[in-house]
């Protein structure tokens, strides 16, 4: 059951049909969840992966125009350096926890390429995106349950349905402001003359303090008493729209996510990997060209309609995050820990 649901309304934009990234057409997303006893001395698999794919078709051979945000950068994403120089996406958003990320990105790259044959042989090299969270809490993350085959496995049961949220592929094991977090997602339509753009967020959401949670702005409490020995955790933001944006606009508009997450109560604190990774479905942008000009089409900088689109980034995203908190079950980890789902009352 999504926050609205519940009687709570965020901003004053539009909400999507779905209420979900995937209302930006094209977009899929997929979940593999690992919840299971590791050996007999209390370690568990309480983790997974998360596949956000850009578009239908081929990625590499038609990338998307992309860029990325870092808030604070306590975080070990792959693929964001080339990502900002090149302003291009070419591969599937994958998310996991923190030392999945080695695997995670080895069965994305295998994917991508039984994809494309030519990636490495005739052609050049491809670009992979991994974020993760730090999950250790709740899962035994020293035993590596993620393996290549889980990013795999994510990428084939990816969906345009709406995105399962909570404790759902990499968000089984995160926790948020001391309660059970993970998943969550949004959407918001500018309207703008005769055209109407979307914008669609996925979260995963791993931090905060109890105390920090504003909750008291949402009217809303919980039954449940939470755990205060968590670290300072991390989310990562993933920004999708089909409004015709630059990379550079792209950046400007992943910033008001942050917007966002402020108006939780988080504060971006030291030890969070606070990172936006945004892209546009405007653009089909060749891997190979025999032009050296290509033209596209982009939103005017100083047109009303760019401040329509940094609202919907601040509202999709502290929806998703208390989307992510309102379907987030109650969880037991390594060493019998539980962490509570936020009852939403």
């Amino acid at each position: 059951m999504k926050i609205r649901e519940k009687g709570v309304n965020i901003g004053r934009l539009q909400v999507g049909r779905k209420n979900c990234i995937t209302d930006v057409k094209g977009i899929k997303v997929g979940h593999v969840t690992l919840d299971h006893e590791i050996g007999d001395r209390g370690d568990r698999a309480c983790t997974g992966v998360t596949a956000i794919l850009p578009r239908e078709g081929n990625l590499f051979r038609e990338k998307v125009t992309a860029a990325s945000y870092v808030l604070n950068g306590f975080g070990k994403t792959t693929g964001l350096v080339q990502l900002n120089e090149l302003g291009v996406l070419e591969s599937p958003i994958m998310l996991t926890n923190t030392f999945g990320v080695p695997a995670v990105t080895q069965g994305t790259l295998e994917y991508m390429l039984n994809e494309s044959p030519e990636i490495g042989d005739t052609t050049g090299t491809i670009n992979v995106v991994v974020g993760e969270c730090n999950d250790s809490y709740l899962n035994s993350i020293r035993k590596f349950p993620v393996k290549p085959e889980h990013a795999i496995e994510a990428l084939r049961r990816a969906s345009a349905e709406p995105a399962e949220e909570g404790a759902d592929g990499a968000g089984k094991g995160m926790v948020c402001f001391g309660y059970k977090g993970g998943i969550g997602t949004s959407s918001r339509v500018v309207q703008e003359a005769d055209n109407s753009y979307t914008i669609g967020v996925l979260v995963l959401s791993n931090f905060g303090q109890k105390e920090e949670f504003l909750s008291g702005k949402y009217g809303v409490s919980s039954k449940g008493e939470g755990i205060v020995e968590t670290p300072d955790g991390s989310i990562m933001i993933v920004l999708a729209t089909d409004a015709p944006l630059s990379d550079r606009q792209l950046q400007r508009v992943a910033k008001r996510c942050g917007i966002g997450l402020g108006r939780t109560g988080s504060y971006f604190s030291h030890g969070s990997g606070d990172i936006v990774i945004a892209f546009s479905t405007a653009h089909k942008i060749p891997h190979e060209s025999a032009s050296a000009v290509e033209t596209r089409k982009q939103l005017r900088e100083d047109h009303p309609v760019m401040n329509q689109l940094f609202t919907a980034a601040a509202e999709a995203t502290e929806e998703a995050i208390l989307n992510s908190l309102c379907q987030g079950e109650t969880t037991r980890g390594r060493d019998g820990r539980v962490v509570e789902g936020y009852e939403f009352t």
